[in-house]
């Protein structure tokens, strides 16, 4: 067997259903669309979300706020989380490898809650004050790097 012998089992692609094709088709007069309504004339059924003419749901509810589409969610990391981590230089990459931080998003962001005891290295996108404090007061030394 070769790779151009392949094709779909039997049975298993149908031809496209003709509808209006005159009656000895089985397929004529309404086109498998029923009678009357609003469903059977043409330009169909309405989209998602219409009524039938009444004012529909998600115009009816009031909109609250500003989305901002502009928005950088950054995976957050406190530094308890951090002093699990044997190595002397700490990357987002080792904090994703090791399972610290589900996904990147944005960037890191480092933040102060907890203590950190021995000097290391630390690479992330941002820090907060009380962090940067932290770090440099175990010996240790934050380094803000870009994407």
């Amino acid at each position: 067997m070769r790779i151009d012998e392949l094709g779909p089992r039997p049975g298993a692609r149908k031809p496209k259903k003709r509808v209006g094709r005159g009656n000895g088709s089985g397929h004529g007069k309404t086109a498998c669309r029923g009678e009357k309504g609003q469903r059977s004339r043409s330009g169909g059924p309405k989209g998602p979300g219409f009524e039938g003419g009444q004012m529909p749901l998600m115009r009816l509810i009031p909109k609250r706020g500003f989305k901002n589409i502009f928005r950088e969610e950054y995976s957050l990391v406190n530094l308890r989380d951090l002093d699990r981590i044997t190595d002397e230089t700490i990357s987002p990459e080792k904090l994703f490898d090791e399972g610290v931080v589900k996904k990147l998003g944005a960037g890191i962001k480092v933040l102060g809650h907890g203590e950190i005891k021995r000097p290391v290295v630390v690479q992330a996108h941002k820090f907060s004050k009380s962090a940067v404090q932290k770090i440099e007061a175990a010996g240790g030394r934050a380094e803000v790097i870009g994407l």
